[in-house]
């Protein structure tokens, strides 16, 4: 059945989220400050870049030690956690409740070649019994109080094992007192190349009935998210690459839910969103590492921008606060409407459901 698509709370263990929308974990990305844009902009619930529970149980400092923060005014925040070997989840999980983190959710979706290689993320999808150990390790060792969730794609490749596979998981992660599950619709197999399929997302939805399924996958503008959540009927929508220098999709895509009409943030308004996510990340990372942390994500808020080349060439040039903020002055001190940032081809697979869903209420 097709969802309404009305703004609705998503449960999320003993959390009622104000609406559907989480900002994934993001490796490299999904820091504090951006957390905090994210929520200021509309992001129900946020999620930590992905950490090695090893790394986290040998008390590694510096880079580890700065993804472990989480400030006590982010609520709720998940960190997410990804390893090998089961023992080493229940200590390293115990750990994250200890910095802070509201809900510990654990990797299986991670796709990268080096990840694989080294027996993670992804690479469990296909050893369901290693798998549902490490659920039942971090389920026992999380007080009652925390929600454990779960990051999954539908499988390692497109054999029926495979999403035999899945499901043993699927299934067995919720028998283990699991909160929520993400699902990908990609394959281990595509990592990041073709569609995801969504029509699976709506098999998987229907199966779990009550229990909460989230969708994730080609979330790139706030009508595929909208689109999602219709089609499939998930209860909540995990946007990832799609949020990177757009914050402002949740905040547009909550429009959406209401049924009202979006305009992408103006010269002025990007700015002021700019340069509070500097001030941010300077203050967390430092004056020397300040630049180099932001100028991944000007990059990605040059897409917004009516001269997007110039001004993505402008924040890569940058080397000090003081060039950032140059930047600024330059190039978004007259105001000007804004753009969507550009995006792929509409999944077809979504647009054709969407058209029949429609079709048939009409």
């Amino acid at each position: 059945m097709m969802s309404d698509s009305k703004l609705q709370p998503v449960s999320l263990g003993p959390y009622e989220l104000k609406s559907p929308l989480y900002q994934a974990a993001l490796s490299g990305y999904s820091d504090y400050p951006m957390r905090v844009i994210a929520a200021r902009l509309g992001a129900a619930y946020t999620l930590c870049e992905v950490m090695i529970d090893r790394l986290i149980n040998q008390s590694r400092q510096g880079k580890q030690l700065a993804m472990m923060y989480c400030h006590q005014d982010e609520f709720p925040v998940g960190g997410q956690l990804m390893g090998s070997e089961p023992e080493e989840f229940g200590p390293a999980a115990e750990k994250l409740v200890v910095a802070g983190f509201h809900v510990i959710d654990i990797n299986f979706g991670c796709p990268v070649k080096k990840v694989m290689s080294r027996c993670r993320g992804g690479y469990h999808l296909g050893q369901p019994e290693v798998a549902l150990e490490i659920i039942s390790r971090v389920r026992d060792t999380v007080p009652e109080q925390i929600p454990v969730t779960l990051k999954m794609r539908r499988g390692i490749d497109d054999s029926p094992e495979s999403e035999e596979n899945f499901f043993r998981i699927f299934e067995g992660a919720y028998a283990r007192g699991l909160a929520a599950i993400t699902v990908h619709g990609r394959t281990v197999e595509q990592k990041y190349v073709g569609s995801s399929k969504w029509e699976f997302l709506k098999r998987v939805k229907q199966q779990a009935g009550e229990r909460t399924v989230i969708g994730s996958g080609d979330l790139f503008s706030p009508q595929a998210c909208l689109d999602m959540l219709r089609v499939t009927g998930v209860d909540g929508v995990s946007i990832a690459r799609g949020a990177i220098g757009n914050p402002w999709i949740f905040q547009q895509t909550e429009r959406l839910l209401r049924g009202e009409s979006i305009t992408p943030p103006d010269v002025h308004e990007q700015r002021a969103v700019i340069a509070d996510h500097f001030a941010l990340a300077r203050e967390f990372y430092g004056e020397k590492k300040v630049c180099n942390t932001m100028r991944k994500f000007g990059i990605f808020y040059s897409e917004l921008h009516p001269q997007r080349k110039a001004v993505r060439d402008a924040f890569i040039s940058v080397k000090t606060a003081d060039q950032w903020r140059d930047v600024l002055q330059e190039w978004y001190a007259d105001n000007a409407p804004g753009c969507f940032p550009p995006v792929a081809e509409p999944n077809p697979l979504s647009l054709e459901a969407v058209s029949a869903a429609d079709n048939a209420v009409s």
